[in-house]
């Protein structure tokens, strides 16, 4: 059995195509897990009329979150897009499989996958991390040994990582008492260095032993350091760089995810006349009366066009198309395929 988590938040349109795609495209023994932290209960009674045999769980802060949405709508005050739930997904992860696909909203699956093989093969040939996608970014494949493990599946372990000890990793990271400027000096890194280091993780596609998982999110207490993911993920590797395939990925990708929607604006304020919040709004309430399609255009995103048609009396979507524009150039810089 693995269980497959989604941590969601006020997109129940995004929700039901990414549930619908597992359904479609997933085989093997599994249990569907929404990790909620703040869709309005009328959506997600809709998610659940939909999906019956997925499990919804909601954060401490949900009803806070609900209530921050509202207001929202409301005054047009700010949601707090920064306060993570970590310690949610955290505990309910601990709780799941050996073997867990950890995954948000917004992506999807586009390919077949078996997590009963994939599981076997994991535990067959020492895998931590099985990336099932990468949103088509092989600008780092340089950095990889790639080496076939069967048909469907290829190690991909990171070349030439300094693998420090916890001190100095973190001091690595943050540049603490100029380490990293002293080591650039010295020819030992470069401003790519810390990129290396992503080859040790996956955020929204990855198929992982869930020890590893957890070892990565440890201590992240309500935000999202990526810095300290990465450092967690070297100490752990470090102690198990014998396992010559502990990070793999398929051939093929598997998943994609969009780039032309945020769960908030905290992330993506770009000056541009433009609310996700309200954008989001709009879509989940045609979503909800049977009037937008959430698998319109399936496996591509959603066009924009048809995104427009819901909300072109309501928002300025030339301003839309800019905020587009620029969130998939951020991607696009560095080595993703954005369309």
């Amino acid at each position: 059995m693995t269980d497959i988590f989604i941590k969601s938040f006020n997109r129940p349109f995004y929700l039901d195509r990414s549930i619908a795609s597992i359904k479609k495209f997933v085989s093997g023994d599994f249990k569907i897990k929404v990790l909620d932290d703040g869709t309005p209960k009328k959506y997600l009674d809709k998610i659940r009329q939909k999906h019956p045999e997925v499990e919804i769980s909601l954060s401490d802060n949900y009803d806070k979150k609900i209530s921050a949405i509202s207001e929202n709508l409301d005054s047009g005050k700010a949601i707090n897009g920064y306060k993570i739930p970590t310690r949610f997904w955290y505990d309910n992860i601990k709780k799941g499989s050996e073997y867990i696909i950890v995954t948000e909203d917004d992506v999807w699956f586009t390919q077949c996958v078996d997590l009963n093989n994939l599981s076997q093969e994991a535990e067959k040939s020492g895998i931590y991390l099985l990336k099932l996608g990468w949103l088509g970014n092989n600008k780092d494949d340089k950095n990889l040994n790639l080496k076939s493990i069967s048909n469907n599946l290829e190690s991909a372990q990171p070349k030439d990582l300094i693998l420090f000890p916890k001190k100095l990793m973190t001091a690595l990271f943050n540049n603490k008492y100029k380490f990293f400027t002293i080591l650039y000096k010295l020819g030992y890194v470069s401003n790519e260095t810390p990129r290396k280091y992503w080859a040790l993780n996956s955020i929204l596609m990855g198929f992982y032993n869930k020890e590893y998982w957890l070892e990565i999110w440890k201590g992240m207490d309500g935000l999202v350091d990526e810095k300290r993911q990465l450092v967690n993920a070297s100490l752990f590797y470090k102690k198990h760089r014998d396992k010559p395939n502990f990070i793999s990925r398929l051939k093929e990708e598997a998943m994609k995810t969009t780039f032309q929607s945020s769960a908030t604006n905290s992330y993506h304020e770009y000056g541009f006349d433009f609310d996700v919040n309200y954008f989001n709004h709009l879509i989940n309430e045609a979503w909800l009366n049977d009037e937008f399609d959430s698998m319109e255009n399936f496996p591509k995103d959603f066009s924009l066009e048809y995104f427009k048609s819901f909300v072109s009396e309501k928002i300025n979507t030339t301003e839309f198309e800019k905020w587009v524009n620029q969130f998939r150039q951020q991607y696009k810089n560095i080595g993703c395929q954005t369309e």
